[in-house]
């Protein structure tokens, strides 16, 4: 069975990026400032700021021997000790800081992504240690625009996208219709990615050095189109689980993905427990 939180997905990353980039900071006018500079008249609160501030000097490995203390980046940021706690619990809860009672914080060690995570991405990994073969036929890969996805990437509406849209097979018959978008700006080098069966994740990374640190998930039962059921095969009156997820980096929406699995060939199980509350189970059915 896989383990998936349909709330939200928290992966390991690899902190050593190919390029990671600059740093963007602004003053209160719009125009660029140093590396203390946090926009005040922003409607961005100051501790989500300086937590994303961090977050990319951590990305960057200035923190790997040392972490300031609480006094130390309030005084450098010009904010309050409360501001700093505030930062800093984030990020001692989605995991980049370890913290002792008594003890500095200091940087969680880096875990290397091995397989995505998260329910449709497991379950096919599992299909294959099942003995099942998984392949995928892809329908479109190419460059368009769409202002709804933009919208929630954060985009203007007309920004470029990339577009891949993917039938995915367990054995011989379809498990999941899978697409999704992203800038293309970073993904354009993916047009050249054969993904017949190869992980979307694997070749961001190998092609952009980009990996997904964060992110949501929303899993809901939805009836699939006439369109949707050809293409799944299955029948007129099975339901399907509608799986949204939005990737970010670094507190950058990244990837907005829409996938839809056959119901009768996948379900959900819940457990629960006073040590790990509760969580659900993603498992799937033989062909």
């Amino acid at each position: 069975m896989i383990l998936l939180n349909v709330r939200t997905f928290k992966v390991g990353y690899v902190r050593t990026f190919d390029n990671p980039g600059p740093a963007v900071r602004f003053d209160d006018g719009g125009g660029a400032v140093d590396d203390a500079g946090l926009d005040r008249s922003s409607d961005v609160p100051l501790w989500r700021q300086l937590q994303q501030r961090l977050l990319r000097r951590i990305r960057a490995g200035e923190f790997d021997t040392t972490f300031p203390g609480e006094l130390a980046l309030a005084e450098e940021y010009g904010v309050s000790r409360q501001t700093v706690r505030q930062a800093l619990r984030e990020l001692r809860a989605d995991g980049t800081l370890v913290a002792e009672r008594g003890r500095q914080p200091r940087v969680a060690p880096a875990a290397e992504i091995v397989q995505p995570l998260g329910a449709l991405y497991s379950l096919f990994a599992a299909v294959e240690a099942a003995g099942l073969p998984q392949r995928s036929v892809v329908r479109t890969l190419d460059v368009r625009a769409d202002a709804v996805v933009s919208e929630r990437l954060s985009l203007e509406g007309s920004t470029p996208l990339l577009y891949l849209e993917r039938l995915r097979l367990a054995g011989n018959d379809p498990l999941a219709l899978d697409r999704v978008w992203l800038p293309a700006e970073l993904a354009r080098p993916l047009l050249d990615a054969d993904f017949g069966h190869t992980s979307l994740y694997g070749e961001l990374h190998r092609r952009t050095g980009i990996r997904l640190d964060h992110g949501q998930e929303q899993i809901r039962a939805v009836i699939p189109t006439p369109a949707e059921r050809a293409q799944l095969e299955c029948a007129d009156d099975a339901a399907a689980l509608s799986i949204c997820r939005l990737g970010t980096v670094a507190g950058t929406p990244i990837e907005w993905r829409h996938t839809l699995v056959r119901g009768d060939r996948f379900a959900l199980t819940a457990e629960f427990s006073g040590r790990t509350g509760y969580r659900l189970v993603g498992t799937a059915a033989t062909a």
